[in-house]
């Protein structure tokens, strides 16, 4: 049984970048992106739908797009120090992801997170078809998923720390014991218990009665 839960947004949280974006401008098709991005992040629209409109923008990439945005991710200031610190005190660290699988499990296993969990391109003969596959990891999900990962880890819902910045984490935050809005944007700003305005996750330690 493990003492807590941290459950983490990825996009913009737990690294510095949307792989949404990274990905569209290898397809050409970053304005465009950024723009409905932009809109879902701040509550404007609907994420699956967003989500579905971003990704069409990706039909004809190659497969191999994946290893070359896998390459340009960089992980945010303090998480190496923040996972290490939560498993130490005996907690675990998973992360829940409107982006992609593709990109997220390599960063997951790299830094040794207890779960992750993300979206999934559709691929045929080795291309993107602009769709998806599988269930989507829209705000209702991310909910779902904090509430399964504290029952695996034998915690209950007021010891878990959900860590986000936009709309699509509202629903998560909201069941968590604390919600940690990471530089947030507006919605966020407005409902989180706690803001970290710095961008480094350490920060996530001391209030979870860690040193930082």
């Amino acid at each position: 049984m493990a003492r807590f839960l941290v459950v983490l947004d990825v996009d913009s949280t737990l690294i510095e970048d949307e792989v949404i974006e990274l990905l569209a401008a290898h397809a050409g098709s970053l304005p465009e992106v950024e723009r409905i991005t932009f809109r879902a992040m701040n509550g404007e629209l609907d994420f699956e739908e967003s989500l579905r409109a971003r990704v069409a923008t990706l039909r004809g990439l190659p497969q191999s797009v994946f290893e070359a945005v896998g390459a340009q991710v960089r992980v945010t200031a303090g998480v190496p120090d923040m996972v290490a610190g939560i498993h130490a005190a005996g907690g675990c660290v998973g992360v829940v992801s409107g982006g992609f699988h593709e990109v997220v499990d390599p960063v997951a296993e790299q830094l040794g997170l207890d779960y992750w969990r993300a979206n999934r391109l559709e691929v045929a003969d080795g291309v993107l078809t602009g769709g998806l596959t599988g269930p989507i990891i829209d705000a209702r999900a991310k909910a779902t998923t904090l509430t399964e990962w504290a029952g695996e880890c034998g915690v209950p819902l007021s010891r878990t720390v959900a860590v986000g910045d936009g709309a699509n984490d509202l629903t998560m935050m909201a069941i968590a014991g604390l919600a940690v809005g990471f530089d947030a944007k507006a919605p966020v700003r407005d409902l989180a218990g706690v803001l970290i305005d710095r961008r480094d996750l350490s920060q996530v330690l001391p209030l979870l009665g860690l040193r930082g």
